[in-house]
C-alpha cells in the first residue's frame, strides 16, 4: 500500500488561503419562495441524481480501498454497505467506513441535539463492532456544506479510494450534494455508487396508472405498496449480507491504521446537550442495533405497562409475556392511547436506522406465520404493518415533491391562511429564537396553555424527547387551528427537541394536521382537544403523571378543568376556548387571506 503523506485530518485544512477572523453566522433560508419551491417541483433532485447515477465512471481503476459512506439514516448495516464491503473483498482491498459530521446542514434541516446525541451514542458502539472486524470508521467535520462533494473527493484521493458507496438521502440539500458529488467525481475517475435503503420500496416505483404521477393520498399508494411487495417479497425484506472482515494487516498500514485512532466526538459544537439531559436520553434510549431488536421483541411478546408511560427504559425489568395479548396484538384497538406503553417505541431506531424495517416485517411475519404482508386480517399486526407504511409514503413524497422539504405547503393555496405567528421566505433565516415567540407559543412549549392534554404532551416531549403519535396529532392540531400559529413553527419545534426527528415524517404529520400536506384531514376536521383527551388518556393516568397540578383530579373534570379546579390548583386558564377556536379556523381556511 502507497505511504500516505498526511493525516485526512490535515487534508482538510486550506493553508492556502487566510482564514476569516470571525466567519459570518450560517442562516440558511428556511422557507422557498412559491416560485422556487415550483422550480424544484417540475425538475425534482432525486430524478436529477438518478440520471446522475447512470453516468458514473464505468470501470475505475480497483485503488487501495473501497469506501463507504455512513450517513445519518444508516447507523447499522445496510445495502450499501454491504456492496462496499463485496467490492473490497473481490479487489481484496479493504474497506474503509466514513461519517460527516456537517453542522451546517443540522442547522438547516433542525436537527436537536437529542438527535445529535443519539447519532454519537450509536456511532461510539458501531465504531467498536466494526474494529472487531478490523474495518476503521473515520469521522470528520466539513464547514462549509457546500464544499462537502470536493472534500469528500480530497479525503478518498489521499485514501487511494476508487469507489464511493452510500445510501440516498432524499431531502433537497442532500440530493444536490449527491449530484455534485456525482458530476466532481468524473473527472477524478472515482465511482460513486449509491443506493436505495430508506424506504422498501424506493420513491418512484409508485404511481397512479391514470396520470403517470406520484400519489399525494396515502390509500391507493398502500395499495399499490402491497401488490408490489407481496409480489417480490424475497426482494423487497432481502436482508443485507452481513459486512465482511479486513485482513487484519490494515492496522499495520500507515495510511489506514491511524483511521482506527479517530476518536467519535461526545458531542457537536452548538448541538451539545446538558449533563442532566444526556444522562436521560441514555437511559431513556439505549442505543445500539441489539437494544432496538429487544425493544422490537418485547413489543412483539409483552403486555402493555403503566409503569413505562414516563421517561423510562423501554428494556426495563418487570415485561410480562403476554401471549396471544401482547402489544401488537392489541396495537389495533389500543394504539391511540398514551396512558401506557401501547406503541412499539422504535421510531428514533427506525429515523436513524439503527434497526432495519424490513426486518421488522421479517421478524413479525416469522412470529405471527405470515406468507405476505396483510393490513386487514390482524387487527393489530394488520395496522402496525399499515403505519409503517406511511413511512414510505411520506419518503415517496419528499422526493416527488421536493417543495415540502423547502419549507413550503403542499397544497399552495393555503399558504394565504392568515397566521398567528407567520414564516414567511424574508423571516426564515438562522435558528429559532425563544425570544421571537409569541405568549401562546411560549405557553405551547412550555405546557401550559390551560389544556391538560396538551399540556401534558408538550411536557413529555421536553422531558423524554419522544411523544406518543397520537398526542403529536393533538398538539398539532391545537397550535395550528386553535392557536392559529404557523405549521412550520411547531414542525421546527418537534425537529429540535424529538430524538426521532425526521424530515419526511415530521412535516408529513404536521401538514396532515395543518390540511395543507398531502392526505391530509378536511380542513374543518378541528380535533376538540377535550374530547381527544378522553380517548387518549382514559384512565387519567398520563395527565396526572405530566401535569402534577392535576395529580389529584378525577373524572371529567381532569380533562377539562371547571374554573374552581384551575383557581385552587394554580394551573394556567385555557388560552381560547373551543367554540371561538374554531370559529375561527373555519373562517381563515374558508377564505385564505381572511382575518
Amino acid at each position: 500500500m502507497p505511504k500516505r503523506p498526511h493525516s485526512p485530518q490535515e487534508s482538510d485544512i486550506d493553508t492556502k488561503r487566510p482564514r476569516p477572523a470571525s466567519p459570518k453566522p450560517f442562516n440558511p433560508i428556511k422557507v422557498a419562495t412559491p416560485e422556487a419551491a415550483a422550480a424544484v417541483d417540475a425538475n425534482p433532485p432525486a430524478k436529477q441524481l438518478v440520471a446522475a447515477m447512470g453516468d458514473v465512471v464505468k470501470n475505475p481503476d480497483k485503488g487501495d480501498c473501497v469506501v463507504y459512506w455512513m450517513r445519518m439514516h444508516d447507523l447499522r448495516n445496510n445495502r450499501a454497505f454491504s456492496n462496499a464491503c463485496e467490492q473490497a473483498r473481490r479487489d481484496k482491498i479493504p474497506v474503509i467506513v466514513l461519517f460527516v459530521f456537517s453542522p451546517q446542514d443540522y442547522i438547516a434541516h433542525d436537527r436537536g441535539a437529542r438527535k445529535i446525541d443519539f447519532t454519537l451514542r450509536n456511532l461510539a458502539i458501531l465504531k467498536k463492532t466494526l474494529a472487531d472486524l478490523d474495518i476503521p470508521l473515520h469521522t470528520v467535520t466539513y464547514v462549509p456544506r457546500k464544499k462537502i462533494p470536493e472534500k469528500v473527493l480530497s479525503l478518498l484521493g489521499s485514501l487511494g479510494c476508487k469507489r464511493l458507496y452510500a445510501n440516498i438521502e432524499y431531502e433537497v440539500d442532500e440530493l444536490r450534494r449527491d449530484i455534485k458529488l456525482c458530476e466532481l467525481a468524473l473527472s477524478r475517475r472515482v465511482q460513486i455508487n449509491l443506493r436505495h435503503n430508506k424506504a422498501i420500496v424506493e420513491p418512484g416505483v409508485i404511481f397512479a396508472p391514470s396520470s403517470g404521477k406520484p400519489y399525494a393520498v396515502y390509500s391507493p399508494y398502500r395499495k399499490q405498496w402491497l401488490k408490489i411487495v407481496n409480489d417480490k417479497l424475497d426482494h423487497y425484506l432481502e436482508e443485507a449480507a452481513s459486512p465482511t472482515a479486513n485482513d487484519p494487516s490494515v492496522r499495520e498500514s500507515e495510511t489506514f491504521g491511524p483511521l482506527f485512532e479517530t476518536e467519535i466526538p461526545s458531542s457537536i459544537s452548538g448541538f451539545e446537550l446538558d449533563d442532566a439531559d444526556k444522562a436521560k436520553m441514555a437511559e431513556v434510549w439505549p442505543v445500539g442495533e441489539s437494544a432496538a431488536r429487544e425493544i422490537l421483541l418485547r413489543f412483539l411478546n409483552t403486555k402493555a405497562r403503566t409503569s413505562q408511560l414516563g421517561p423510562v427504559n423501554p428494556l426495563a425489568e418487570g415485561a410480562e409475556d403476554a401471549g396471544k395479548h401482547n402489544r401488537v396484538v392489541k396495537y389495533g384497538g389500543d394504539r391511540d392511547r398514551a396512558d401506557k406503553d401501547t406503541t412499539s417505541r422504535l421510531s428514533p431506531y427506525f429515523s436513524s436506522g439503527v434497526i432495519s424495517v424490513r426486518e421488522v416485517f421479517r421478524t413479525t411475519m416469522k412470529l405471527f406465520e405470515l406468507k405476505e404482508i396483510d393490513v386487514n386480517s390482524n387487527a393489530g399486526v394488520g395496522t402496525w404493518f399499515s403505519e409503517i407504511i406511511w413511512r414510505d409514503f411520506y419518503t415517496d413524497v419528499l422526493a416527488s415533491f421536493p417543495r415540502v422539504s423547502m419549507g413550503r405547503p403542499f397544497q399552495e393555496k393555503f399558504s394565504a391562511v392568515v397566521w398567528e405567528n407567520h414564516q414567511s421566505p424574508e423571516e426564515s433565516r438562522g435558528p429559532a429564537s425563544k425570544d421571537s415567540d409569541s405568549e401562546a407559543v411560549s405557553r405551547w412549549k412550555q405546557g401550559r396553555t390551560g389544556v391538560p392534554i396538551v399540556d401534558a404532551a408538550m411536557r413529555c416531549i421536553k422531558e423524554m424527547g419522544w411523544v406518543h403519535n397520537r398526542l403529536r396529532m393533538i398538539v398539532a392540531m391545537y397550535l395550528t387551528k386553535h392557536l392559529m400559529i404557523d405549521w412550520r413553527v411547531g414542525e421546527r419545534y418537534f425537529m429540535e427537541n424529538l430524538i426521532d426527528g425526521d424530515l419526511a415524517s415530521n412535516d408529513g404529520g404536521w401538514q396532515w394536521s395543518a390540511s395543507t400536506g398531502v392526505d391530509p384531514c378536511p380542513y374543518f376536521r378541528i380535533f376538540n382537544p377535550h374530547s381527544q383527551s378522553t380517548k387518549a388518556d382514559p384512565s387519567g393516568d398520563f395527565i396526572r403523571y405530566w401535569v402534577p397540578e392535576l395529580s389529584k383530579v378525577r373524572g371529567p373534570d381532569l380533562h377539562t378543568p371547571s374554573t374552581a379546579i384551575v383557581g385552587k390548583l394554580k394551573y394556567p386558564r385555557p388560552i381560547i376556548e373551543h367554540k371561538e377556536a374554531r370559529e375561527r379556523a373555519l373562517r381563515r381556511y374558508k377564505n385564505p387571506g381572511s382575518t
